[in-house]
């Protein structure tokens, strides 16, 4: 009497559903990620109820020390706008601002007319409440 199985199970270990879960996963975290860049220097932004994400060309930094920053290059305050006259030059570009909460306004205000005397559109990073 010869009484053996027909069926053999295989002891495999079939790794694709594995890989496919790991891919669904890692495309999930890569598109639910922020798409935030952050500045050169440390600024505590100030709040607000909405928060736009702007695709950054330029990001003008100030912190509360007043050191100032153009896309990550430390700059003296006299050297502000002719580091934004050489990245806008001949294209209307978008600037963001990240200005610490604790810096007076005529600082934001200097920062934002010399952009927008260069013709281009500024926005004022801030992070939700």
């Amino acid at each position: 009497m010869g009484l053996q199985s027909k069926n053999k199970v295989n002891a495999a270990f079939s790794m694709s559903s594995m890989t496919d879960i790991i891919f669904l996963l890692l495309i999930f975290f890569m598109l639910t990620s922020s798409f935030i860049t952050p500045s050169g220097l440390e600024v505590n932004l100030p709040s607000s109820e909405t928060s736009d994400i702007a695709m950054q060309e330029v990001t003008v930094s100030v912190t509360k020390d007043l050191r100032f920053a153009v896309n990550d290059k430390v700059v003296s305050r006299e050297n502000v706008k002719a580091e934004l006259t050489s990245l806008l030059a001949d294209k209307k570009g978008q600037v963001v601002l990240h200005i610490d909460k604790d810096v007076p306004v005529e600082y934001l205000v200097e920062i934002g007319g010399i952009a927008a005397g260069l013709e281009a559109n500024v926005s004022i990073a801030t992070k939700p409440y």
